[in-house]
């Protein structure tokens, strides 16, 4: 197959599925493994790709950033108040990725775990969504210190491939009492600082392994990856508005199954 036909699949995987409760990584990874690529390179431009999502979350939501700089008033989630909520979220996964992030990739990165943290976070979100819950914060300006670190302690599930950082902060979101399109958004702009420390780290360890021919390949992951993950965003901030999690999970159980029985 040619070349810039597989980045632009893989990009359009990372795109779609980034944001969505359903894993990108564990996506990236089946896809990789159905296309017949392996090797450093190629994980280290799953984790490249994933600077294209990163830019449509800051695109998308440029007044919120924007604002961390440079706080309005009467904007409660800004300036170094948005920060240290930011640093709360990040910090927990931050840590414990910075530890096991060599384990990981060693024991955890292949399609039976992925099967397997596919299928508990499927049934993970029937059951978040059948317990009643009292949704106590609904925008994002009435975000406290406990419900960002809360969440940030659910978004460590997220380091086992597979599981997804955006349903495990999602969840996270509603169990300690946030309405679901809030956990969502939350969950978009929650992941810039940790995407963006995670990509950072593997360039740093893997930019020798580039060369000047890997570029097009590169480039087009990126742009696709960027492009695609608006789309992903837009949808489900309006999708999160009108239905429950419940088509993810059944999602998430499917995939696991038919990846334990045909791919395992």
């Amino acid at each position: 197959m040619n070349e810039l036909l597989q980045a632009l699949i893989l990009g359009t995987v990372e795109g779609l599925t980034e944001f969505l409760p359903i894993s990108s990584t564990g996506h990236l990874i089946i896809t990789s493994y159905l296309l017949g690529l392996s090797g450093e390179k190629i994980a280290f431009f799953e984790v490249f790709i994933q600077l294209g999502a990163i830019l449509a979350v800051v695109v998308l939501y440029f007044k919120r950033f924007w604002g961390l700089l440079f706080p309005q008033p009467y904007v409660r989630f800004a300036g170094i108040r948005g920060l240290y909520y930011l640093f709360l979220t990040s910090f927990p996964a931050a840590l414990l990725g910075l530890l096991l992030h060599k384990y990981i990739k060693i024991y955890l990165w292949s399609p039976l775990t992925v099967a397997i943290a596919l299928f508990i976070g499927g049934i993970l979100m029937f059951i978040v969504e059948s317990t009643k819950k009292r949704e106590r914060h609904v925008v994002l300006d009435e975000m406290t210190p406990k419900l960002a670190f809360g969440i940030g302690l659910f978004q460590c599930f997220a380091l086992f491939p597979g599981f997804s950082r955006s349903a495990s902060t999602i969840m996270g979101g509603m169990i300690l009492g946030a309405k679901r399109s809030l956990a969502a958004e939350y969950s978009f702009i929650a992941a810039v600082p940790l995407m963006f420390a995670a990509t950072s780290f593997d360039f740093y360890n893997n930019w020798s392994l580039l060369e000047l021919n890997d570029l097009p390949f590169f480039l087009t992951g990126f742009i696709v990856s960027f492009t695609t993950a608006i789309i992903a965003i837009k949808t489900f901030i309006i999708l999160m508005g009108k239905m429950t999690l419940r088509p993810f999970a059944v999602y998430r159980i499917i995939l696991a199954l038919v990846i334990y029985f045909v791919l395992v």
